[in-house]
């Protein structure tokens, strides 16, 4: 997909008059949203907002009804437009191109600490051997060093978590989505893993998107967007 209204290169991820209904609740209404390299957004409004499924609509997971999500191909090299994609398209691309972070982790307690980080490696047809070693720098880089062989139920709360990111930026993805991704934490690890996220989460040719509740992870990115009743009040 080429069009001269995309040429702005200051900008990882486009979406313009996204709306999206479930049943007869609108979930989200024209929402139009621009994430651009080395930020990280906070997604904040009251609950039933339309938090996730914005999240959702911008990740592909949830295709809009309508409007257009657009991101850009690495190195200048064109754009896709998630809904002109079929199902195993999108899929493909959340593979390569994006991390995800949620609440709970989502880790699989029968797989060890460095095969769930490896798993989206393996997926995408990484050799075993290959895999191991990045999965196991991940963990290093994120102090988890002599945890690869440990099962995530032998993991304190703050490791799991360490464990999740570590899973989700182990592609070098263009993008990482977070949903309420310190909520089940204490205060104190809760601070200390999302400084971790936002660290490892931005740089010059990536950027976070996180769904909180919470004020104070907001204060920490650069820009917070405010739903309320599917539309987008601030922030875009």
């Amino acid at each position: 997909m080429t069009n001269h209204h995309y040429s702005d290169p200051h900008w990882l991820l486009r979406a313009e008059h996204v709306s999206k209904t479930f049943g007869q609740t609108r979930a989200l209404v024209d929402a139009s949203v621009t994430v651009r390299p080395g930020e990280a957004v906070a997604i904040m409004g009251p609950s039933g907002s339309g938090k996730s499924t914005l999240l959702h609509a911008l990740a592909g997971i949830e295709p809009a009804d309508s409007g257009t999500v657009i991101l850009r191909r690495p190195n200048e090299s064109g754009f896709d437009d998630l809904a002109a994609l079929t199902d195993s398209e999108r899929s493909g691309l959340r593979l390569r191109r994006f991390g995800f972070v949620f609440q709970q982790g989502m880790l699989l307690p029968e797989l060890l600490a460095w095969e769930n980080v490896a798993l989206p490696l393996l997926l995408a047809g990484v050799p075993r051997g290959a895999a191991r070693q990045r999965a196991t720098d991940e963990l290093d880089r994120f102090g988890l060093a002599g945890t690869d062989e440990r099962r995530i139920g032998q993991l304190s709360g703050g490791e799991a978590h360490r464990v999740a990111i570590a899973r989700a930026l182990v592609t070098r993805p263009t993008l990482v989505f977070a949903d309420e991704p310190t909520g089940a934490l204490d205060s104190a690890t809760a601070s200390d893993v999302l400084g971790e996220l936002l660290s490892a989460g931005t740089g010059s040719d990536c950027a976070l998107i996180i769904v909180t509740h919470d004020e104070r992870i907001a204060g920490r990115c650069d820009r917070t967007v405010r739903l309320s009743d599917g539309r987008i009040e601030a922030g875009a």
